[in-house]
């Protein structure tokens, strides 16, 4: 079933609704969690509609993705942000189209983003990826790497270091995720403590887990199937039948 502004529209309700229930059931307040779409493979014409529903933070994966859809989005209350790994032969284009890297997990492409925004005279705002679960297969530092990381990422005086991301443990059992998600707000919390940076948010929870991450401290969730459903491998049709997770 091709997706329609109607259905979209009625996707996005429910997720925040879900966001809504998690933030009243553990005692915080809805405006404390920003909802970002990640919208890996979701064709251009798709993420309008969910602009044309009010959604104002969209997420990429692929610079690829991030290029080839920009002139589809050209003046566009949007803002997007680059969620996936960032190599290094891609940070002029990468900078080109987003307003805000969530992956950030070397110093190496720290210092060549640097000295690109000293020569363009801008800033950029960036959260370091922390692979909480320290599963081999996913990027980020570890968390006994945090500290020091964030200590030695202060000499690039234009990233401005907004939070913290981290993907929950990939298991079929979502409870099984939760000390991983809670590892980044204690990471957080001692940051804090310990005067190493101020207040940060937390990048984490997805369609299946975003009520956990809430709980466990979430100030921004990256929710892609349960407002687009899953892709249809070769078409440019999506299943809705998981749209509504």
């Amino acid at each position: 079933m091709r997706h329609t502004h109607q259905t979209i529209a009625q996707n996005i309700a429910r997720v925040r609704e879900k966001i809504n229930r998690a933030c009243h059931a553990c005692g915080r307040s809805p405006e404390e969690v920003q909802l970002l779409l990640a919208t890996k493979t979701v064709p251009a014409e798709v993420i309008r509609m969910a602009i044309d529903a009010g959604e104002r933070l969209i997420g990429e994966n692929k610079v690829q993705e991030l290029r080839d859809k920009d002139a589809a989005l050209q003046g566009l209350p949007v803002e997007r942000h680059f969620i996936g790994h960032l190599q290094s032969n891609k940070i002029k284009d990468v900078l080109k189209y987003a307003t805000c890297i969530q992956s950030l997990d070397r110093l190496s492409i720290a210092e060549q983003l640097h000295q690109r925004l000293q020569a363009e005279g801008r800033t950029l705002n960036v959260y370091v990826q922390v692979n909480t679960s320290e599963e081999s297969s996913k990027f980020g530092i570890t968390p006994e790497e945090t500290v020091p990381f964030i200590q030695a990422l202060q000499r690039f005086d234009t990233l401005h270091l907004k939070g913290l991301m981290t993907i929950g443990l990939l298991d079929a059992d979502p409870e099984w995720r939760r000390p991983s998600l809670r590892r980044l707000r204690l990471l957080r919390n001692k940051l804090h403590r310990e005067g190493v940076a101020g207040p940060l948010g937390l990048s984490m929870g997805m369609s299946g887990d975003m009520e956990m991450a809430i709980e466990e401290g979430a100030t921004l969730v990256r929710i892609g199937t349960a407002v687009f459903g899953n892709r249809v491998p070769g078409k440019e049709v999506w299943d809705e039948s998981s749209a509504g997770r």
